[in-house]
């Protein structure tokens, strides 16, 4: 496990971790990839990256992104989802209901997972893929 940017766990290491943690890995892959497609398709101002980088990171807007998500998730995402979102949560934000944040942290915790086990490809798929409808945001 040299390479820190290319992860390849097994499913049994995975699995010895807790939902929260992988969410919280999923946190960090999830935020990088707004950041990235941010910036890739430019005409957003250096003052603007930042705020429209926290409405697509947060509670609220990760969860409705999980509408269109679902439907693309073969059974081990689904269950890594899942997981997540079924997590015993703490500490709900205020701006955020505790079924918006059950979802999100599901979302973390299959981005997490995907990035995790060396999936990165498909992380990105299925972020663009859930992206392009939302890039009015």
């Amino acid at each position: 496990m040299d390479d820190l940017f290319s992860m390849h766990m097994t499913e049994a290491e995975l699995r010895q971790m807790t939902p929260l943690a992988i969410a919280h890995c999923g946190d960090a892959v999830f935020e990088l990839l707004v950041r990235s497609w941010l910036c890739a398709h430019g005409g957003v101002r250096s003052d603007e990256l930042h705020r429209r980088t926290v409405a697509y990171v947060s509670a609220g807007a990760q969860s409705q992104r999980t509408e269109k998500l679902l439907p693309l998730l073969d059974e081990w995402e689904l269950a890594w989802y899942k997981r997540g979102r079924n997590a015993h949560l703490h500490g709900i934000p205020k701006n955020a209901t505790p079924a918006e944040y059950g979802r999100a942290t599901g979302l973390e915790c299959l981005f997490g997972a995907l990035y995790l086990t060396g999936r990165r490809e498909r992380a990105n798929e299925l972020f663009l893929l859930t992206t392009e409808a939302n890039d009015g945001t």
